[in-house]
């Protein structure tokens, strides 16, 4: 994709480590936390880009990618202006549809992360 928000996933590294010992019953469950959250940020961000032509809020996508046991997912669009309309440029003000997305969907992904490492460890 042409453009996405990253953010700091060492504490979701950490996670996944501790979800090493629970066994691949826990990896499929924390692939589908992250799959469900992932899609509600793609769903989130459609809702709040701003349209003009519908071209920006169309080119929102989802991929999930898979590292031996790790999965990740990466949401952005794939129209080259996106990251313009997100953070603004000089003559434009910001429209921020991602990061606002991100922050929704957050708490969420994170109380079921932790619910599923309290199941793993128990």
């Amino acid at each position: 994709m042409a453009d996405s928000i990253t953010f700091d996933g060492s504490e979701i590294r950490s996670l996944a480590r501790s979800f090493d010992v629970a066994g691949k019953a826990t990896q499929m469950q924390v692939a589908a936390v992250v799959r469900k959250s992932a899609f509600a940020v793609e769903r989130g961000a459609k809702l709040r880009a701003a349209v003009d032509t519908g071209n920006l809020r169309n080119s929102i996508n989802t991929s999930l990618l898979f590292r031996g046991d790790l999965v990740s997912a990466e949401i952005g669009p794939e129209a080259d202006y996106g990251i313009y309309v997100e953070l603004g440029t000089a003559r434009m003000a910001p429209q921020p549809f991602l990061g606002p997305a991100f922050d929704e969907v957050e708490p969420s992904f994170l109380a079921a992360l932790a619910d599923l490492t309290g199941q793993a460890l128990a």
